[in-house]
């Protein structure tokens, strides 16, 4: 699951808005590099209270106003599809192994499934939870179908 300031752990909530950012960034960052959810998240908190302690006041602000995405070093980067996704659509699109879920500006999918009904559930809840958009295309390349799942306030 890819957590949001909308939609993350409740071990976060108690966290002020710029630390439970960069808490959030984290946790992502570390599921995608495939730790356990429940590893993660603890991780992810002390290290963010970490870097509130250390970064100044002015790093914080500019952290929450432009919602700057962890950044990992190359070395400890082991996929593309991570954090820095977040604000990307979700697209459905043919595969040498079925069909394959992409984020827009990602140059390898996140997941590949044999059945594109698959690959649709699972782009859908990515959408979703990131409060994003799917598209689905079909094997041609061409649009098939369309979704959007921003808040209406947006």
């Amino acid at each position: 699951m890819t957590w949001t300031l909308q939609d993350y752990p409740s071990s976060m909530k108690n966290l002020n808005e710029g630390t439970r950012k960069k808490a959030i960034d984290i946790a992502n960052s570390m599921v995608d590099e495939g730790y356990d959810e429940s590893r993660a998240i603890p991780i992810a908190i002390e290290q963010a209270k970490e870097w509130r302690k250390n970064a100044s006041n002015q790093e914080v602000n500019e952290y929450k106003k432009y919602g700057k995405p962890t950044q990992r070093s190359k070395e400890g980067k082991q996929y593309e599809n991570n954090q820095e996704r977040l604000e990307e659509g979700e697209h459905i699109i043919s595969h040498e192994d079925g069909w394959a879920v992409r984020s827009s500006e990602a140059k390898k999918p996140s997941n590949v499934f044999q059945a594109k009904e698959e690959a649709i559930k699972r782009g859908r809840e990515i959408a979703k939870n990131k409060g994003t958009y799917l598209i689905i295309h079909r094997e041609d390349g061409t649009i098939q179908d369309q979704y959007s799942y921003k808040a209406a306030n947006e």
